[in-house]
């Protein structure tokens, strides 16, 4: 029997009220946890404004803050932590990983919650949140062209801070401005600058990141090994990362931004799709052009919208005269295009109106809440039109769940799949993001869109990639695979590890074993190390 089991049950005797979802923590353990960090140098006057037990009134609107999907907002299923902690300077960072490691509890961590699956701030396990909200300072060098950004930040405040500096810097990232920085940047982010750019991780220099013995380390002194893991190889993996320093991109003064609406019973929307798979990857590496294929009802009638959003490095006459020659089809004019700065492209892709002020980027509350899933592919080879359009009959029939079509190609395709953790390079089209919302309560309404995303997945098999079935870490999602950090957690960790990272898993799980060989970082989709792993209550 594991020493870890036998404490399960002695938690369990001592405290026959305990649930996990119960209104406080058992004393001894919020004590004990409180106890260490004194210990470790943190004043109780910092603790009582950091620390918060179910008890505290502030709890549950700090844990329901950062948020993002509907299906684990207030739902009496879900989990909740033991404690949370917000800690405001890196030092309490290195207190928390000590002491929680000292009280036997999982620790998960939180940077802004898009998390798709919620596993930064649920679990099966008793845990304790680190929510990094507090620790986002951005510091901006325009001289060398560089920023160091701290993980708590969002996207929407480090692009305001670049364009406050300078309106030819940019950073290649996502285009949702509330994504926290750390999951975003540690998981291989990516934005409509990638076939320009690269990656979020192919633009890092530096970070700074607390290990399981709470040492703060830059890239100096945690090595190239672990350096290379956290860039794309899922940082709650490895330690809990402070802060990146990245590498900014020059950005022109003009750029431009296209969204172009076409749907199925016009005779060309098809051919439109299958020209775009052949050229997406392919044009000019300053335009990118996202495809999102939806189901739609127009006067009662079950359709599909194929939609093109585009950002092209340039102004509108260059634009015009690359579609003109290689993509057609779209049937672009001079007025679908709007010259606008970058900033404001970064408002249009975040779908704000054209009269929005770049200070709407701060704001970190974002969209209203739904209920969500996603799902993730990638294709090599260009779908038929015939495939195409038994997948738009497809959609149809199951009536709400969607895909988007982001293409590669361009800078991707120079880099070599094991230059970071994120292998999917050379030789992908485009990747696929599948994706279906809902507002309606209740577990049957769950299950029917679930089934639905998972169904249009399933049918999709044919036409993406194999052997493995390649997958984005990013696009969280725990179908593929799930360990329960037990004797077998090496080769259910392979399951998905191999998916979302190819040949690249075993470098990580190596990495893993040399700066984490007892597996206190550890989540539902972690990397695993080389020895067995006794199953964690």
């Amino acid at each position: 029997m594991s020493p870890s089991f036998l404490f399960f049950l002695f938690f369990l005797l001592k405290f026959n009220s305990l649930s996990f979802h119960a209104s406080s923590p058992p004393p001894s353990v919020y004590d004990t946890f409180v106890n260490c960090l004194t210990k470790n140098s943190i004043p109780q006057s910092e603790i009582s404004k950091i620390v918060y037990s179910p008890n505290d009134p502030s709890f549950n609107s700090i844990l329901q803050a950062y948020i993002r999907n509907g299906r684990f907002f207030n739902s009496s299923t879900t989990s909740k932590p033991v404690i949370i902690v917000t800690p405001t300077v890196e030092s309490q960072v290195s207190g928390v990983v000590i002491c929680t490691e000292q009280t036997n509890l999982q620790l998960k961590i939180r940077s802004g919650g898009h998390d798709y699956e919620g596993i930064s701030y649920i679990s099966d396990v008793p845990f304790i949140m680190l929510d990094m909200f507090n620790l986002r300072s951005i510091s901006i060098d325009t001289n060398d062209k560089t920023a160091w950004v701290q993980t708590g930040a969002i996207l929407g405040e480090l692009y305001y801070n670049i364009w406050k500096k300078s309106e030819v810097l940019g950073f290649p990232a996502g285009v949702c401005p509330t994504v926290g920085v750390g999951g975003h940047v540690s998981g291989g982010g990516y934005g409509n600058m990638l076939r320009k750019f690269g990656l979020t991780v192919d633009n890092v220099l530096d970070a700074r990141l607390v290990d399981v013995s709470g040492r703060i380390l830059d890239r100096k002194s945690m090595g190239e090994d672990l350096f290379w893991a956290i860039k794309g190889g899922g940082g709650a993996s490895f330690g809990v990362i402070l802060a990146f320093k990245i590498q900014l991109v020059t950005v022109p003064q003009t750029v431009t931004y296209f969204r172009v609406e076409r749907f199925i019973e016009d005779n060309t929307t098809t051919d439109a799709v299958v020209q775009w798979q052949n050229v997406a990857s392919k044009i000019d590496n300053d335009l990118y052009m996202r495809l999102l294929i939806q189901p739609i009802t127009v006067k009662s009638t079950k359709s599909i919208r194929a939609t093109f959003i585009a950002l092209f490095l340039g102004d509108s006459n260059r634009l015009m005269s690359i579609i003109s020659k290689e993509f057609p089809l779209l049937g672009l004019t001079k007025q679908d295009c709007l010259e606008m700065s970058w900033i404001d492209s970064v408002l249009q892709w975040a779908n704000f109106d054209n009269t929005t002020k770049p200070e709407a980027l701060l704001n970190r509350k974002g969209d209203p809440l739904n209920y969500l899933k996603r799902k993730s592919d990638y294709v090599q080879t260009p779908i038929p039109k015939n495939g195409l359009e038994s997948i738009f009959e497809k959609i149809i029939s199951l009536g709400k769940a969607g895909m988007v079509f982001n293409p590669y190609g361009g800078r991707m395709g120079e880099i070599a799949e094991g230059e970071t953790p994120f292998p999917h390079r050379s030789g992908i089209l485009f990747k696929i993001q599948y994706s279906v919302n809902w507002h309606e309560e209740g577990l049957t309404a769950e299950k029917d869109y679930l089934s639905q995303i998972r169904d249009l997945y399933s049918f999709m098999t044919p036409y993406v990639s194999k052997n493995p079935r390649q997958a984005y870490l990013n696009y969280r999602d725990l179908d593929i695979g799930i360990n329960d950090q037990g004797p077998q957690s090496l080769e259910k960790g392979r399951v998905y590890g191999t998916k979302y990272f190819k040949n690249n898993f075993d470098r990580l799980v190596k990495v893993k074993s040399m700066v984490d060989p007892q597996n206190f970082f550890r989540n539902e989709q972690s990397i695993p190390t080389l020895r067995k792993q006794r199953k964690m209550f």
